[in-house]
């Protein structure tokens, strides 16, 4: 009986110190905690030592506080703790035991103080743990932190590692860690070998490391070298400035495209100058608000819901305005310029009845949010390459339905002949509907795109109108490869004299272009042919 109490007694007491772990004199953790206590700086270089060995994940808590300057040790009985960060009144819990202590006051606690190299040695310390973690988005991170600072002794530490990793991105990183670290080598071969592994690489640390040893070097030959590195290295990121800025522009061009369409539907085949239109992209971003509102649990479906929502509702108030305004005004130019004009006015005003001036965010879904990052310097927004593949989807649904379909023969038919459709049977009021709730309805799925590039308000069109004239002029009326054209044109020409002129005068330049250029060509880069020229 004494020896089964004696037994349940001891299994009491392994669990009890399994589930509040101390650790005894001799241990790594227990010496090393002793260490950090001392006055005396070689000791606390030793204990960093310790518990690197140890590596343990209360090793690397303890550390982590020591370099956040929140490790401490009570006055009255030594005992070592960790202040909560951001915590009033101040709690600490014993860095031994993951005992809570409760509040205590500061002064009660003397705090380890650090230097310098310390600092550093347990920044490659923690680097050396994460480097071991089996996850490699860990690892990679943590070469990503030696590559911010590198140095001869983060090099050693990473080229015992290398040759146990796998992962092809981890391993490019280690490499160019560990040739910034022989930049600095007193061999100059191994400095000669460093300058070539790192030959085109555009990591912003590799410039900086070139940069400081061409300042510091003294050898002519050496330093020519090193020039031709980085004027390599400078040659590959005017690469990257230039695929950059043409997707910029590419993205941009997808809008003013998404935004003119419509408008050469209208203006081409109808010869209507919808002042409206602008007004007809804001019913599609509000579209989109109000489906966020009625689905806010799948902001995801909702957008993708928002596309023909805002079609079918943009398309019938195109049809309303065309059955109750424009057709009794076709053939006057001006009395048309200025009915549309009145009901931008009125829809405008509408929609701060409905939804007040303010601007309204529309929240952006997580697979469109992000970016593509191929490199240092080149990353892709996740939306503005969704919207430029979006545009062509809708600008090749657009031209089989106006090539393949009967609409398309018959708008086609009254756009290049209204009196012969007419004769032919085409009834020419209907298509003209048709027409005008098409070019309205593309307007509004431009409003969906729109509103995951800015806010949602009551001017949001105006500030498109102007340039979707410009593309469907320049592009030539009524084509709509003149429009896709044009419109890429002048989004890329609109990002590349932005840095130099500024986006005011660059929109500037580009409207004295358009006018010279119809100048010479009235009927744009692709005019229409046939009767449809003719008239």
């Amino acid at each position: 009986m004494a020896k089964l109490i004696t037994w349940i007694l001891l299994i009491i007491g392994i669990t009890v110190v399994s589930l509040n772990p101390t650790y005894a004199s001799g241990h790594p953790i227990a010496d090393a905690a002793e260490l950090l206590k001392s006055k005396k700086f070689t000791d606390k270089y030793r204990a960093i030592e310790l518990l690197e060995a140890e590596g343990s994940e209360q090793a690397e808590k303890i550390l982590i506080a020591l370099q956040e300057s929140r490790l401490y040790y009570l006055k009255r009985d030594k005992k070592l703790i960790i202040l909560a960060p951001d915590a009033e009144p101040l709690t600490a819990t014993n860095a031994l035991t993951h005992e809570d202590i409760g509040p205590i006051k500061k002064s009660a606690a003397k705090k380890i103080s650090l230097n310098n190299r310390m600092r550093s040695q347990i920044r490659n310390v923690l680097a050396m743990m994460d480097l071991r973690n089996p996850l490699a988005d860990k690892r990679l991170a943590a070469v990503n932190q030696m590559l911010d600072n590198p140095s001869a002794e983060s090099a050693t530490l990473i080229q015992t590692l290398l040759i146990d990793e796998q992962v092809p991105e981890i391993r490019e990183a280690m490499e160019i860690v560990i040739a910034l670290g022989k930049l600095t080598s007193g061999d100059k071969n191994e400095r000669l070998t460093a300058v070539a592994v790192l030959d085109g690489n555009i990591h912003p640390a590799v410039r900086n490391g070139l940069r400081k040893l061409q300042q510091q070097t003294t050898d002519k030959a050496f330093a020519a070298d090193i020039k031709q590195v980085l004027d390599n290295i400078q040659a590959k990121l005017q690469l990257y400035s230039l695929v950059e800025n043409i997707f910029f522009g590419l993205s941009l061009g997808s809008v003013l495209v998404l935004a003119a369409i419509g408008l050469a539907i209208t203006f081409g085949v109808m010869g209507v100058i919808n002042m409206a239109h602008g007004e007809l992209i804001m019913i599609g971003a509000y579209t989109t608000y109000v489906m966020q509102l009625l689905l806010p649990n799948d902001i995801g479906l909702s957008l993708l819901l928002s596309i023909p929502a805002a079609f079918v509702i943009s398309g019938l108030v195109g049809i309303a305005i065309e059955r109750g305004v424009i057709r009794f005004l076709y053939g006057r130019s001006l009395e048309t310029l200025l009915a549309t004009f009145g009901i931008s006015l009125i829809l405008q005003q509408t929609v701060r009845t409905i939804f007040s001036p303010l601007n309204r965010s529309v929240e952006t879904p997580t697979w469109m949010s992000g970016s593509w990052e191929i490199n240092s310097a080149l990353s892709l927004t996740l939306n503005r390459l969704y919207i430029i593949a979006f545009c062509l989807l809708v600008f090749g649904v657009l031209y089989l339905v106006l090539k393949k379909s009967v609409l398309g023969l018959q708008v086609r038919a009254v756009s290049q002949n209204r009196a012969m459709a007419r004769a032919m049977g085409v009834r020419s009021e209907w298509v003209d509907a048709m027409t005008f709730g098409l070019g309205s309805g593309i307007a509004g799925i431009a409003g969906v795109a729109l509103s995951q590039l800015t806010n949602v308000g009551p001017n949001l069109g105006q500030a498109y109108i102007i340039d979707s004239f410009m593309v469907v002029v320049f592009g030539g009326v009524g084509n709509l490869w003149g429009t896709l054209v044009s419109g890429m044109g002048l989004g890329i020409a609109n990002k590349f004299l932005e840095p130099w002129s500024g986006a005011v005068l660059a929109k500037i330049l580009v409207l004295v272009f358009i006018i010279l250029f119809i100048q010479k060509r009235p009927r744009g880069l692709f005019p229409q042919k046939g009767r449809a020229a003719e008239g």
